[in-house]
C-alpha cells in the first residue's frame, strides 16, 4: 500500500519551500542523506499522528504567464496535483488575495482532490490578523493560518491533512505475485520494456488503472513466475513537463516505488548515466526496495568485446551508493536478455526478503570482530554485545552496543560487507541499526 501524497502548491514567493522544510524538519526520521546520491528538496517522507506520507514541494504557479520558465513550473505543479492525495494551497498574508490566487483556486478545485487553504507568513503571535478574512473570498472554506518560519499553526494544519487520508488498510495480500516498478528518466524505454514482456508471453491476467492516474498495473504470468508490472511512463504525454526542469520527472516514480517490491531502474545506453538517474535510483534505495539497473537500448550501441566491461565499470562508479544492485544490459526492442532480467527480478526479491537466524549472525559477528577489532576513542572501545535481524524488505539488523558514538560509519560498513560476503544479499539494501544497551560496562 502506497503512502498518501501531500502537494504544496501556490504562486511564487509565498513560502512554499519554507513550509515544506518546516513540515519535513519536524519529523525525527526523515529521508536521510545517502552518500553519493545527489538530491534536492523535491520530496520528503513525513509522519504525523502515526500517519506516514510523502510531502511534495513544487515550483510557483502563474496561470496567466507566457514566460517559458514559469509555464514549465505551472506544468510541473500540475504534475504534483495529479498525483496528490491532499493539496495545500499556500498564500501570503502580507500580499493579501492576489489576481493569481483568484486564478489558481478554480484550477485546484477542478482536480477534485481534498484542498486546504493555507495563509502563510502570519509570523506575529497572538490574535488572528483581520487580513485573514479576505481569503474567504477564494471560496475554499476556512483558511489555516500558519508561520512557516516559526511553525505557528502547522499542528492544526497537519491534523486537517491526515483527516483526509484514506482509512488505513491491512497490508495487501500479494501472495507469490511480485510487484515490479519500472522507473527511470523519460524516453529510456520503460513502456517498451513492459509491453515487450506482456506481448511476448501473451498471458496477461488483467490490466487496470493503478492508484495514480498515470501509473498502469499489468498482471502477467509467465514461465518465470507471477508479477505485477507498474509502468509509470503514462506521464510522457505532458510534453512540457518532460522538456522542463528535469528534477520534476522523478515524481512519476515515487508512487510506483512505494507500491513495489522490486525496482527496475532503466538507463539509456545511448545517453549514459545522468544526475536524474541518481535521483530516481536514490529514492528506491532509500525506500529499501530490491533494485536492478537495466541498461536499455544495448542493441543500438556500437561495441566490441570490451565495451560491456568498460560500461559496467563506469556504472558501478556512478552507482557507488548502491553497489549491491546487479547491472544487466538489455534491449526492450529485440528482447535481448529479458529472460535473464526476469530471473534477476525473482532473485533480488528473494534476497530482499531473506531472514538470518540470530545464532548464525552472532557467529559471523564473533569472527568479524576477531578479524578486525572494533574502534576505540580516548581509551574506550566499542563493544558489540550481539546482533539480531529485526525485519526484512530490506534486511535490517540491530546491533546492541555500549556507545553509539563509537560505532563509526566505517565499521558499520565493514560489518555490512561481512554479512553480504557470507549471505549474498545481492540486489537489496541492508540496514544496520545501533542500539545502546543499558549497563554492561557503559
Amino acid at each position: 500500500m502506497s503512502k498518501p501524497i501531500v502537494a504544496i502548491v501556490g504562486r511564487p514567493n509565498v513560502g512554499k519551500s519554507t513550509l515544506f522544510n518546516k513540515l519535513v524538519g519536524r519529523r525525527l526520521a526523515i529521508v536521510e542523506d545517502v552518500p553519493g546520491v545527489t538530491r534536492d528538496r523535491l520530496y520528503g517522507d513525513a509522519e504525523w499522528l502515526n500517519h506516514e506520507f510523502l510531502l511534495i514541494d513544487t515550483g510557483g504557479i502563474d496561470p496567466s504567464t507566457d514566460d517559458g520558465l514559469l509555464l514549465r513550473m505551472r506544468e510541473q505543479a500540475q504534475l504534483a496535483i495529479d498525483t496528490a492525495t491532499v493539496i495545500l494551497f499556500v498564500t501570503d498574508l502580507h500580499s493579501g488575495v492576489t489576481a493569481q490566487d483568484v486564478d489558481i483556486a478554480p484550477m485546484l478545485l477542478r482536480s477534485g482532490k481534498p484542498l486546504l487553504l493555507v495563509v502563510n507568513k502570519a509570523d506575529a503571535p497572538g490574535e488572528v490578523p483581520l487580513e485573514v478574512y479576505d481569503f474567504y473570498s477564494l471560496g475554499l472554506g476556512e483558511p489555516y493560518v500558519v508561520s512557516s518560519i516559526h511553525g505557528h499553526g502547522t499542528g492544526d494544519l497537519l491534523d486537517a491533512v491526515v483527516a483526509h487520508f484514506p482509512p488505513a488498510e491491512a497490508e495487501e495480500e500479494v501472495g507469490d505475485r511480485i510487484p515490479v516498478a519500472v522507473i527511470g528518466r523519460p524516453n529510456v524505454g520503460k513502456s517498451s520494456l513492459v509491453n515487450r514482456i506482456l506481448g511476448q508471453e501473451r498471458m496477461i491476467v488483467a490490466d487496470e488503472a493503478g492508484t495514480t492516474r498515470d501509473a498502469v498495473d499489468s498482471d502477467v504470468d509467465n514461465q518465470w513466475g507471477k508479477y505485477t508490472f507498474i509502468d509509470t511512463a503514462g506521464l510522457r504525454r505532458r510534453s512540457k513537463v518532460e522538456n522542463g526542469v528535469e528534477r520534476y520527472s522523478v515524481l512519476r516514480s515515487l508512487a510506483a516505488v512505494e507500491r513495489a517490491r522490486v525496482a527496475v531502474i532503466m538507463i539509456d545506453a545511448t545517453q549514459g548515466f545522468t544526475e536524474q538517474d541518481s535521483k530516481v535510483a536514490g529514492f528506491a534505495h532509500e525506500e529499501g526496495k530490491a533494485c536492478i539497473i537495466a541498461v536499455n537500448k544495448w542493441d543500438a550501441v556500437e561495441k566490441d568485446d570490451k565495451t560491456m566491461a568498460a560500461e559496467r565499470k563506469k556504472l558501478e562508479n556512478d552507482f557507488s551508493f548502491m553497489s549491491y544492485a546487479p547491472i544487466i544490459f538489455i534491449s526492450a526492442k529485440t528482447g535481448q536478455r529479458l529472460g535473464k532480467l526476469m530471473e534477476l527480478i525473482n532473485y533480488v526479491d528473494s534476497q530482499n526478503a531473506m531472514r538470518i537466524t540470530t545464532g548464525v549472525l552472532n557467529s559471523l559477528l564473533a569472527d568479524a570482530t576477531a578479524r578486525v577489532q572494533p574502534p576505540t576513542d580516548r581509551g574506550r572501545r566499542l563493544k558489540i554485545y550481539y546482533m539480531t535481524q529485526v525485519s526484512t524488505r530490506p534486511p535490517t539488523f540491530a546491533c546492541f552496543i555500549n556507545d553509539k558514538k563509537l560505532f563509526h560509519f566505517s565499521y558499520q560498513r565493514y560489518l555490512e560487507n561481512q554479512i553480504r560476503a557470507t549471505f549474498g544479499l545481492e540486489g537489496t539494501p541492508v540496514r544496520i541499526l545501533p542500539r545502546e544497551r543499558e549497563g554492561r560496562g557503559k
